[in-house]
């Protein structure tokens, strides 16, 4: 199972959300979990890498729900760790 850390923008983006944006994260984050150790994730999710952006990862989690991720430094061995950077409608990817 993956860690994780959230930077401050995700966490502001967060409290901008809705319940029921919460909520389908929440659901979309179960299958993104899935989808390690071998990287096969929901094709629902459509995981891909942000143009131009080195090492930032692209989540869709609804129509309009977007949330960005790096990959950080293993925090428990041969576990991947999860850097959330934004979250929030396709606005993030102003500045991902």
């Amino acid at each position: 199972m993956p860690t994780h850390e959230e930077l401050p923008r995700f966490l502001r983006d967060w409290q901008r959300l809705g319940p029921q944006q919460r909520r389908a994260f929440l659901d979309a984050l179960t299958l993104f979990i899935s989808g390690f150790p071998n990287q096969s994730f929901a094709p629902q999710l459509r995981v891909k890498r942000v143009q131009g952006e080195a090492g930032v990862w692209e989540i869709t989690w609804a129509p309009d729900g977007r949330a960005t991720c790096a990959y950080g430094p293993e925090v428990l061995a041969g576990e991947p760790h999860i850097v959330w950077r934004r979250i929030g409608t396709d606005d993030i990817f102003r500045r991902p």
